[in-house]
This record gives C-alpha cells, sequence and structure tokens, in this order.
C-alpha cells in the first residue's frame, strides 16, 4: 500500500514559490483551497510568509456573459502578453454544479495556445457555490500567483451580472466583453456591472458581425455618459477579434494607460485599501459562519430556525436573532473536551 504524500510545510512551500515552482504554486492553490482544518493551518501561515512579496502585480478582471468569447479572448489576449515578455497568471473560475459541487474546469482546455507557453500559469477552479463570478479563494490564489513571480493576474469570471461585479473588489481594473448585439441586448445587460466596468470590449468583431459590433460600440459609449461612475471619464470602449487579433493589442495599451492614470492619481492605491477591507470583512463573516457551524447548540438552534422560517412560521429577522443568542450563549461555555 502506497504511503500518502507528506504535505509540505509552509516554509517549503514560501521559498517554492519563491524560487518560480510551479508545482508548489499549484500545490499552495490547492491547500488555500482545501476546507480541512489542517490545510486551512499550513495556508495561513504560507501567506503570513509571502505576504510581504505580494502586491506588485497589475490584476485584471474579466468578466462577460457566457458565449462572449472569454476564454478565447484570453488566449490570445494573454499570448500577446508573454510575447512582450510579462509573466502571466490566469485564475479562471468554472460554475459548480449545485447539486454535486463539481464543475467541468474545462477553460485549460479552451486557452490551448496559452496553457503551453512557460510563462503561462493557467489555473482553473470550482465556484463551488460562491456568488460574484470568482472562487472561493481567489483573492488567496492572486497573492501566491504574486509571490510566485508572476507580474500581471487576469481573473476570469463565471458569467457577468449584478452578482459577478464583485471581482471589481479584487482587481485593479475590470474588463466587461459583450456581444456584437441590438438595443434590445444592450438594455438586457445589468446597470451595475456598467458601473464597475474600467473598459468595455465588444469582441468578435469580424466578418458579418463588424459592422454591427461597431454600432454596438456607439450605442454603449453613448448610455456611459449618463450612468454615475467613481471618476468622470466614462470607460474606453474598444473592439477586439479573438479570431483574428484585431484590436486585442490595443486593449492592453488601454489597460497600462487607466492603471497608470489611476496610480498617478492615487485611485489606483485607494481601491487597493477599499478591497483589502472587503476582504477582512468577507473574512470575519466566514469565520463567524464556520464558528457558528462548529458550536453544536448554535448548530441546532440554526437547523430548527431554518425548519421555522421555510414553513412560514417565523419572520427570519426573529429567527437568526433566536441563532445569534444561541451562538453567544454556547460560546461563552467551556468547551466539553
Amino acid at each position: 500500500m502506497t504511503a500518502p504524500a507528506r504535505r509540505p510545510s509552509a516554509r517549503e512551500l514560501a521559498d517554492g514559490l519563491l524560487a518560480g515552482n510551479r508545482t508548489l504554486l499549484a500545490r499552495a492553490i490547492t491547500m488555500v483551497e482545501s476546507r480541512r482544518p489542517d490545510d486551512q493551518a499550513v495556508a495561513l501561515d504560507l501567506l503570513d510568509l509571502i505576504l510581504p512579496h505580494t502586491g506588485g502585480s497589475l490584476r485584471v478582471g474579466i468578466t462577460g456573459a457566457p458565449g462572449v468569447g472569454k476564454s478565447s479572448f484570453i488566449d490570445r489576449f494573454g499570448a500577446n502578453l508573454v510575447a512582450s515578455g510579462r509573466k502571466l497568471a490566469v485564475l479562471a473560475v468554472d460554475p459548480s454544479s449545485t447539486l454535486t459541487g463539481g464543475s467541468i474546469l474545462g477553460d485549460k482546455t479552451r486557452m490551448q495556445e496559452l496553457a503551453l507557453l512557460p510563462q503561462a500559469f493557467v489555473r482553473p477552479s470550482p465556484s463551488a457555490g460562491t456568488l460574484g463570478g470568482a472562487a472561493r479563494k481567489t483573492r488567496e490564489a492572486m497573492l501566491l500567483c504574486e509571490a510566485a513571480g508572476f507580474d500581471t493576474i487576469l481573473i476570469e469570471t463565471v458569467g457577468v451580472g449584478q452578482s459577478e461585479a464583485a471581482v471589481a473588489d479584487m482587481v485593479d481594473l475590470l474588463a466587461l466583453l459583450l456581444l456584437p448585439a441590438g438595443g434590445d441586448d444592450l438594455q438586457g445587460i445589468k446597470r451595475g456591472i456598467l458601473e464597475r466596468a474600467d473598459l468595455l470590449v465588444i469582441n468578435k468583431a469580424d466578418g458579418l458581425l463588424e459592422s454591427t459590433a461597431k454600432r454596438t460600440a456607439r450605442d454603449y459609449a453613448a448610455a456611459l455618459h449618463v450612468l454615475p461612475r467613481e471618476r468622470n471619464e466614462a470607460p474606453p470602449v474598444l473592439l477586439t477579434s479573438a479570431l483574428t487579433g484585431a484590436g486585442i493589442d490595443e486593449v492592453w495599451q488601454t489597460l497600462l494607460r487607466l492603471h497608470a492614470e489611476a496610480t498617478v492619481s492615487g485611485h489606483a492605491e485607494e481601491r487597493r485599501r477599499a478591497q483589502r477591507e472587503r476582504w477582512l470583512t468577507d473574512a470575519i463573516a466566514t469565520g463567524i459562519e464556520e464558528a457558528l457551524a462548529a458550536q453544536p447548540e448554535a448548530a441546532a438552534a440554526r437547523e430548527a430556525a431554518m425548519r421555522s422560517v421555510t414553513a412560514g412560521l417565523q419572520h427570519p429577522g426573529r429567527a437568526a436573532r433566536a441563532v445569534v443568542e444561541a451562538f453567544l450563549h454556547s460560546g461563552a461555555k467551556p468547551s466539553a473536551d
């Protein structure tokens, strides 16, 4: 019987990441994604060790509705970046089944050119039911990639919509990919994501769709001027074709310009600071959920509250208060262990 592989220590993983070891990078991401308490303990130590070596990359979110060509765009876009000397990591999020928790993890197969390049690292991760278009540990995976020396991080989200705008809370710039479409389709795009996007990219602007794409770009450019923005300037609207490569370099140059302007104005650091605050808030909420589930009395109170609320017998606010009180009461008692 083969003995189980020894789990590397946090120090071994950190040293491997700083040396650019891709195998240990993959293992480190698997560890931070794990829900096992022993893996989580090592992951937290690892993140402490590598934190001083993070933060130096350009973080870009790529979002868009299914079928818009996100993976094909990233394959061509990423290959161009690597050719220009960038070291690129792609964190591609695949939707998980709500029944089994499994996911297809097919992004790596769709990024056939990029996945073969030695200066690129493509990591598909399941969303595991997490809202916001990103996986549960995307932020941590991003830090690990930065420690491993990747200077550009692309985060491909599950889809587009109000919840997917949450990816804007972990990147420096958010690019929204759109299809050449008519006015009715334009109205179907959620306003929230348009307000958060830093750049709009009309993809598949080639062949018979080229004229439609140009009209779509004009429509969006006009619509963006009436939406409220964090900054006064409306986001650029560009045309690209992942098939022919047209417009791909312009997207990169525009992202570099936007980031340079945000750095000079102080908006880039302000955005990072706000993101760290949001990360802490999310981590506290997750920690409370896990602690609640670990307390037998509180967990039992939660189950009882769930039955009562779903049966329409109790208001959720009242039921939630009872669960919180049970949690605080059980937490005040010494553990029976």
